[in-house]
C-alpha cells in the first residue's frame, strides 16, 4: 500500500511510531523502517501482531469500505473485507492490501466476505516499508 509518511517519533515508553496518511484515514502505528525516514510516500506492508478473537477485538463493521483511524487510547481501528482461506486462516483486505491474521479461535463462517473492524493496540500494528 502506498502511504504518506508524516513523521516518525518515539516516546520513552513506546517503539518508533509513524504517523501516516492513507486514502481512507490517518493513523500512528509501529514503524519498522529507518527511524530517520524522511516525510514522503512509501510503499508499506501492514502486519498485525495480535491474535484476532471474534467479538473481542474483531466485530462487524459499522460502515462499509476500507478505513484506518485512531480508535481510542493507543488503539487503532482497521476496517476491511474479511476473507477466510480453505485452511482456516483469515485475511483482511484493505483496499487491495492483504493482511494475514492470526486467530485466537476459528471465526464464524458467516463473517466470510463481510466488512469487519479490528481494534488493535497501535504498537501491535506494524508498517514495513519496501522498494518496488
Amino acid at each position: 500500500m502506498l502511504v504518506e509518511l508524516v513523521k516518525v517519533a518515539k516516546s520513552s515508553s513506546s517503539p518508533w511510531l509513524a504517523r501516516v496518511l492513507t486514502q481512507f484515514g490517518e493513523v500512528a502505528v509501529r514503524w519498522c523502517g529507518e527511524p530517520a525516514a524522511k516525510p514522503g510516500t512509501y510503499h508499506v506492508e501492514w502486519t498485525v501482531d495480535e491474535d484476532i478473537a471474534w467479538g473481542q477485538n474483531a466485530k462487524p463493521a459499522v460502515g462499509v469500505g476500507p478505513g484506518v483511524r485512531p480508535g481510542g487510547h493507543c488503539v487503532v481501528l482497521l476496517r476491511g473485507l474479511l476473507n477466510l482461506t480453505a485452511d482456516g486462516a483469515a485475511v483482511l483486505d484493505i483496499d487491495g492490501t492483504q493482511i494475514l491474521l492470526d486467530l485466537a479461535d476459528p471465526l464464524p463462517g458467516s463473517v466470510a466476505g463481510t466488512w469487519v473492524e479490528l481494534f488493535v493496540e497501535r504498537e501491535k500494528i506494524a508498517l514495513h516499508p519496501y522498494e518496488l
